[in-house]
């Protein structure tokens, strides 16, 4: 008997061991199963005072930006986020930005999708922060090789004080997957990588961001490349994401919607300035098998066979064009040049070009296009026949929205289009 109740007691003592062990683990050290988020890391703080300061600089040149200082409410942390997403059928990982606001609270999110890059060293997670240039000066989203440290970020990142979560991807083939081509104007990974990054936000909130909780509520933001790859984010998320993210609204700047009258806009020219650009297209589209054609069928030589030592994530705009030329017809092989239209030869480039293009839709989501109305780098019309295709397609014209600024070239429209785009995200925030 007394065996037995030696053993009764052992066991007793063990049970009351292991429930000690297991009830002292907190939620901090019990680590999530995460699908998409892999690391972060604090990259920056910004105090509401600095944010004031920053907004009101800028308030002399751009007015209306004035008002959003009523509506800076907390201090904010920008962490570098390393994350999961599939690109090519295989599994990588990526990387950006997200900011939070210190101040505990359940926040809506805002995803940002940026211009043309050429330079890792430049992409969001790798230069979150910029205190050499005043958001007074003149900001070319399109050209990062004029602006090498891209206060641009720093502007998106201040909205999170604002109440938002905000979110800036580098895209795949930057930062964390860096050892990748970047898949330029290619829609499919983009996509991917943007939604695999709202995707982490919410699991960041399960025990990363204590007191931070996302309210199920998705603003979109893109100049540009960017404002391409939000309207494309944007009819992903309306249309088979819809369970998962309930999207409240978008504005799109200056994006090559359709990539078809870029290329045309491109080819007829005698000479074109940036040939970094169309390099950019034919190089990712080669790479990732958007057309079968070798580079050589489009590109001439020299500049066939040196293109995809061109975009590794070292070199700038300017030291890119300089390896090309800026005349089309020493540029482009003759046989491109004159059967890109209708030449069986280059039927797989066309597709690819309408592939990743984006087709209007009947949209119940709230969007705002804005276009410079002197851009020389992506034609104005672009914006117009998309506000035209989508009222065409049943969408109302209360829903999409358009905004053409006179006067202004592509560089010149980054800050004024942004700014009445974040205008008009908070006024739909704040109208509910």
């Amino acid at each position: 008997m007394m065996k037995v109740n030696r053993l009764k007691q052992k066991t007793l003592t063990l049970g009351v061991v292991l429930f000690l062990l297991i009830t002292s683990c907190t939620k901090k050290d019990i680590i999530p199963d995460y699908s998409y988020f892999v690391s972060k890391e604090l990259a920056v703080s910004y105090t509401k005072d600095y944010i004031t300061s920053l907004i009101n600089n800028v308030s002399g040149s751009i007015p209306e930006i004035s008002n959003l200082t009523t509506k800076i409410t907390s201090d904010i942390n920008v962490y570098s986020v390393v994350y999961k997403t599939t690109v090519d059928g295989k599994q990588i990982e990526a990387s950006g930005l997200v900011c939070v606001p210190v101040a505990p609270g359940n926040y809506p999110v805002l995803s940002f999708q940026n211009g043309t890059n050429t330079v890792n060293a430049y992409a969001p997670s790798q230069f979150p922060i910029d205190y050499s240039y005043q958001m007074v000066e003149t900001v070319n989203a399109y050209a990062p090789s004029q602006f090498p440290i891209d206060y641009s970020y720093q502007m998106v990142e201040i909205i999170a004080s604002m109440g938002y979560i905000v979110v800036i991807a580098d895209y795949p083939g930057f930062g964390e997957s860096s050892q990748i081509p970047h898949p330029y104007l290619v829609k499919e990974p983009t996509v991917q990588s943007l939604v695999d990054l709202l995707y982490t936000v919410k699991e960041l909130a399960i025990s990363e961001l204590p007191g931070i909780t996302v309210k199920n509520e998705y603003y979109l933001l893109g100049y540009s490349q960017g404002g391409w790859a939000t309207l494309a984010l944007h009819k992903a998320l309306e249309i088979d994401y819809s369970n998962d993210f309930n999207l409240k609204g978008s504005v799109c700047g200056a994006g090559p919607y359709n990539i078809t009258l870029l290329m045309q806009g491109m080819l007829e020219a005698t000479n074109y300035p940036m040939p970094v650009y169309l390099g950019y297209i034919v190089n990712a589209y080669s790479y990732y098998k958007q057309f079968t054609n070798h580079v050589s069928e489009i590109f001439n030589e020299p500049y066939a066979s040196r293109l995809n030592t061109l975009y590794t994530g070292s070199l700038t705009f300017d030291q890119i064009n300089s390896q090309l030329t800026t005349s089309v017809k020493d540029l482009l092989n003759p046989d491109f040049l004159s059967g890109f239209t209708s030449s069986s030869k280059y039927s797989t480039v066309r597709d690819a070009l309408i592939n990743n293009s984006i087709s209007a839709w009947h949209s119940y989501k709230p969007l705002l296009l804005i276009h410079g109305g002197s851009d020389t780098s992506v034609n104005p019309v672009t914006t117009e026949n998309m506000y035209n295709a989508m009222i065409q397609a049943g969408t109302s014209g209360d829903i999409c929205t358009k905004i053409i600024l006179p006067g202004l070239d592509h560089g010149e429209g980054v800050v004024p289009g942004m700014i009445k785009g974040i205008i008009f995200l908070t006024d739909l925030n704040t109208s509910k």
